[in-house]
């Protein structure tokens, strides 16, 4: 647990933050706290995409917040520290030669004692917060649900993800989660949770630079698009032959190409508006 504090001023900031677990490492947590915003209203973490480009992802939500007195608490992972996808989308689980990083040194605890550090300077009280992240942020979300307790979130929405890591246990992180310690209680647990897929529906581009393509990910489809479905459609599968309760939903989002700001729009719409 972090022993920090974070106490953002009104507006825009952006403050330094080193995490006990990676305590080398230091991060920069990109804040929208509007004037109205009271320690009781809601606050949404947003991860950031590749381009690790917090401030801008904090700033696609400035309207949403105004209007609906929300925290904006944006994370951000600089490539200098957090180095490639291994270091970010993938959580640091994996070190050298393929061995398992110890689970205290993962990344995907850090979000939610980034939010115990804006409790402990008493900036909220919110007992749970949203989650949303945008294309190597979605990868990063849906793998921090795969692998953490969900009793901090209100309302989860990974969008846009390059690529997926399936809910299976036979295959090795992170195409899957086999070799992590993970059960099937884990899995029950994943699939029980009411995670809402966004897609955009002209994420269709097969020639992005940044589309994933090794031959896992192309498994799984041509695009972004097509690999949001593949993933909900596995999952849905995975769950009915194992008996558990499966509470995912994909929501195409129409219009919408590789949009980080779009993207934020229609997750601020579906849960404010």
């Amino acid at each position: 647990m972090t022993t920090a504090t974070l106490d953002p001023a009104r507006g825009r900031d952006a403050l330094p933050f080193l995490d006990d677990a990676q305590p080398t490492r230091p991060l920069v947590i990109h804040t929208y706290r509007p004037a109205s915003h009271g320690p009781d209203d809601p606050v949404v973490l947003v991860q950031h995409g590749i381009n690790r480009n917090g401030d801008d992802y904090r700033d696609f939500w400035i309207d949403a917040a105004e209007r609906h007195r929300l925290l904006i608490v944006a994370p951000t992972f600089p490539a200098e520290a957090f180095p490639g996808p291994e270091s970010y989308n993938n959580g640091l689980v994996v070190g050298e030669g393929g061995a398992i990083r110890a689970r205290e040194q993962w990344l995907y605890g850090i979000p939610v004692r980034v939010i115990g550090a804006l409790r402990a300077a008493g900036v909220t009280r919110r007992p749970k917060v949203r989650l949303f992240g945008h294309s190597a942020g979605g990868q990063f979300v849906h793998r921090l649900m795969a692998v953490e307790p969900h009793d901090a979130f209100e309302a989860v929405a990974p969008a846009n993800s390059g690529w997926y890591t399936l809910p299976t246990l036979d295959r090795p992180f992170p195409e899957g989660l086999g070799g992590l310690g993970l059960g099937s209680p884990d899995l029950a647990r994943w699939f029980a949770y009411p995670m809402v897929i966004l897609a955009g529906d002209r994420d269709v581009d097969v020639n992005d630079a940044n589309l994933p393509r090794d031959p896992k990910a192309l498994a799984q489809g041509p695009t972004r698009y097509a690999r949001s479905g593949y993933f909900h459609d596995f999952a849905q599968r995975e769950a009915a032959r194992l008996g558990l309760e499966f509470r995912w939903k994909r929501v195409t989002v129409p219009g919408v190409a590789h949009d980080g700001a779009a993207m934020s729009r229609a997750a601020a719409a579906m849960w404010f508006e």
